[in-house]
């Protein structure tokens, strides 16, 4: 075989290496021989197994070592020993057992339970525990346990060596004596190719770079270049990119200002005037408790107008045509200031901001919303909710499906239906659900109505038609990446982040 097709690329590190194969089959025996660096050799070895001269065996092997005390206790001498050494025939009392043995507190208590679990010595309970020898102790006290026998080897030293396994697992019980390492070593196999190359002559010595001193005293015309290899493997590598969640942020955001869509921005911390009160959700709902709302410490500034006709919607309607909820408002209840639980509060805080002469308007807002739910496969406690209100005299409910059918198909999801439900702020309420075109079966994801008078009159100052949605994001995007738990949204795996494909819908 024409070797010389091969031998021209060879790096020096290659070519340093390549001669200590023929007696070297292990990385330390190659470090010494070729005289490189662990990681020049690694480097070497690497290139030549893309070359196919070698093939690279990484061999696992466990190997014991002695931890902090194992290691004391082998200068030292175990600490049983030195209990048995401090007692004879007649009973003596702890403390003068700890006394003369010089062992802490700690070392007293294990000695005890595994002294008497030999039947080394025998005890018994006065004001102070008194202690004696035993025949047993006598013996052990007078000869090489196992453990000292054990302990008399040379470490770290292989698993496998290791004869008596029994009195290792022992020790390995107590604090910080045994450690069991696995250690990697790395053993080459030459293949044909390899074993020819290893015997043929590499020639003279290459020049891996053209440097500038070369070109200034024309050296270089009388050296020979290493030939540049165009079919080596390379290491792959990770090019910078926005986190997958992102992505589809922005393409979400796209689709609604394509729409004609305006975005609406706001305060993660709300208080529960706009949150919750000004959307006419009553102040004695579950959703207000502390086990559903993160609450935060202080008290919201209210705006003073609009409050009294939050309040008066409340307790009586007002002049909506409602009888409200027919309690007495509570402003301390109102005053609390909580992280918002729906990015509806951007809507409802838009909507008091607008005017006849500003309609027909339509907004939008993708946002981190937060909820005390329990964290599992399904839920999270903050999550992403894609938001919408469109305000127009002339808007209705198959203006609604026709919206939210528009964005589910350029998501991915082409059959759309809506189901009756409830929320405190819409008449009527829908849940809506996208048709899973894999799994062949219907999925919530999210709820949708037209705004009740009572949050329209109360907010906009009349009364006109506003189609509202609120959409958890987390579902919709998670059959992109096939994730089945949600949490892996947030996961933040390096591996997972550099593996992720991009999101091209």
């Amino acid at each position: 075989m024409d070797l010389k097709p091969i031998i021209v690329k060879l790096h020096p590190f290659e070519r340093a290496v390549l001669p200590a194969l023929s007696t070297e089959k292990e990385l330390p025996g190659l470090i010494h021989a070729s005289g490189l660096q662990e990681i020049e050799v690694m480097r070497a070895l690497q290139w030549l197994e893309n070359k196919a001269v070698l093939k690279i065996i990484t061999l696992k092997q466990k190997q014991v070592s002695l931890d902090k005390n194992g290691w004391l206790y082998k200068k030292e001498g175990l600490p049983e020993k030195a209990f048995l050494l401090a007692l004879d025939d007649e009973f003596k009392g702890l403390n003068v057992i700890t006394k003369k043995s010089k062992l802490a507190r700690e070392e007293i208590n294990a000695c005890l339970g595994l002294l008497l679990r030999k039947k080394a010595i025998e005890t018994k309970k006065e004001e102070i525990l008194q202690i004696k020898i035993t025949a047993e102790g006598k013996r052990l006290r007078d000869t090489l346990t196992p453990e000292e026998k054990f302990l008399q080897q040379h470490f770290p030293m292989d698993l496998e060596n290791i004869s008596d396994i029994q009195t290792m697992e022992e020790l390995r019980k107590r604090k910080e004596f045994i450690r069991i390492d696995e250690k990697k070593g790395i053993q080459v196999e030459l293949t044909p190719l390899g074993q020819e190359l290893t015997q043929a002559d590499l020639g003279e010595e290459t020049i891996n770079r053209l440097t500038s001193s070369m070109l200034k005293d024309s050296s270089w015309k009388k050296k020979t270049f290493r030939a540049y290899d165009v079919e080596i493997n390379v290491p792959q590598t990770f090019g910078g990119k926005k986190h997958f969640v992102n992505q589809a942020i922005e393409y979400i955001r796209q689709i609604w200002l394509e729409m004609g869509f305006k975005e609406m921005k706001g305060n993660y911390v709300q208080s529960a005037f706009w949150d919750l009160d000004a959307l006419f959700v009553p102040q004695d709902h579950p959703a207000r408790e502390m086990q559903d709302t993160f609450y935060v410490e202080g008290k919201a500034q209210l705006p003073a107008e609009l409050y009294k006709k939050v309040k008066a919607v409340h307790e009586n309607g007002a002049k909506t045509g409602s009888t409200g909820w027919q309690y007495t408002f509570s402003e301390e209840e109102t005053k609390k200031v909580l992280l918002r639980t729906h990015t509806t509060v951007l809507s409802a805080q838009t909507l008091s901001q607008l005017k006849k002469e500003d309609l027909p308007a339509k907004f939008f807002s993708v946002g981190l919303v937060f909820r005390n739910e329990a964290l599992d496969w399904k839920h999270l406690f903050e999550f992403e909710q894609v938001e919408g209100i469109v305000v127009d005299p002339h808007a209705n409910l198959k203006h609604l499906k026709g919206y939210l059918r528009e964005f589910y198909q350029k998501m991915g999801f082409s059959k759309v239906r809506m189901r009756p439900g409830h929320f405190p702020y819409t008449e009527p309420s829908l849940e809506v659900d996208v048709f899973h075109p894999i799994k062949k079966t219907w999925i919530e994801l999210g709820g949708a109505g037209i705004f009740r008078p009572e949050v329209v009159k109360t907010l906009l100052g009349f009364d006109c038609p506003v189609l509202a949605w609120g959409q958890g994001m987390g579902r919709i995007i998670s059959e992109y990446w096939k994730i089945a738990d949600i949490r892996e949204l947030n996961k933040n795996d390096l591996k997972q982040l550099r593996e992720m494909k991009m999101w091209l819908k």
